[in-house]
């Protein structure tokens, strides 16, 4: 019988421990939105937060919450880390265009953490509050970190959702690693990974697009292309397919 983790050695599945100086990947965008959602996971988001803040001074973060992330990480712990009030994301507590906002201010959006049905709404075309309606139109590179349950992540309804998301060009697919599920007391769980490999999977897919966008500026001048690069049909997404039948994203 294995014995049950401590509560405290549990409470953070996934969040993982800030990155030494040596490890911080590069990052080539100034304004952050980052999404938190309704999972044990957040819980270790304001430390990634005071992370960030220290290792990319000329970054703008901003940061809103679904109501369900209440439950695991406060606004306030949020804000405090930030300097400035955390959003709630809910139509009732808007007093602006917060999804038109959202979707002109951001460089880059991350969810983290990422819930199934988090995941499942945006896949689905749903625009029921103001991130969700942002998401839906912005054309920000838009990143996903999922948490999910004990058999989340082989459940046909997600991989569907998780195809539909690989195939929109300004998706970032995060894989979840495996985990400990709070509730089985097992290395069941699927957790975001440590916030490094979000970004640095963002700013992967940054270089890409410009090179596309270089590209096809050079094809519409008539100019020279490079010997190594591929023909414009050739270019593809870089995002993960969707899990094979029996493998782990």
């Amino acid at each position: 019988m294995t014995a049950r983790r401590p509560l405290h050695e549990a409470a953070v599945p996934g969040a993982g421990e800030p990155a030494p100086a040596a490890q911080v990947p590069p990052f080539g965008f100034s304004r952050l939105l980052i999404v938190v959602t309704g999972s044990a996971s957040a819980v270790g988001l304001p430390q990634w937060l005071s992370w960030l803040r220290q290792e990319y001074p000329g970054l703008t973060v901003r940061v809103v919450m679904s109501r369900s992330a209440e439950r695991f990480v406060t606004p306030m712990s949020l804000g405090l880390r930030l300097q400035e009030d955390v959003e709630i994301d809910a139509w009732e507590e808007c007093r602006r265009a917060r999804h038109v906002e959202y979707a002109e201010w951001a460089e880059a959006v991350l969810v983290y953490p990422a819930t199934f049905h988090f995941t499942a709404r945006l896949a689905l075309g749903l625009a029921d509050t103001p991130v969700l309606l942002a998401l839906q139109c912005t054309d920000a590179l838009v990143a996903l970190a999922p948490s999910l349950p004990p058999g989340g992540l082989d459940s046909p309804a997600f991989r569907s959702h998780w195809a539909t998301l690989a195939a929109r060009l300004n998706v970032v697919l995060v894989p979840p690693d495996q985990g400990y599920s709070l509730t089985t007391g097992r290395e069941d769980g699927w957790v975001p990974p440590p916030l490094t490999e979000a970004l640095r999977r963002l700013e992967d897919r940054r270089t890409e697009r410009e090179r596309e966008r270089e590209r096809a500026r050079r094809a519409v001048a008539g100019g020279p292309l490079a010997a190594d690069e591929p023909a414009a049909h050739e270019w593809t997404t870089g995002h993960p397919a969707a899990p094979a039948d029996g493998a782990r994203a």
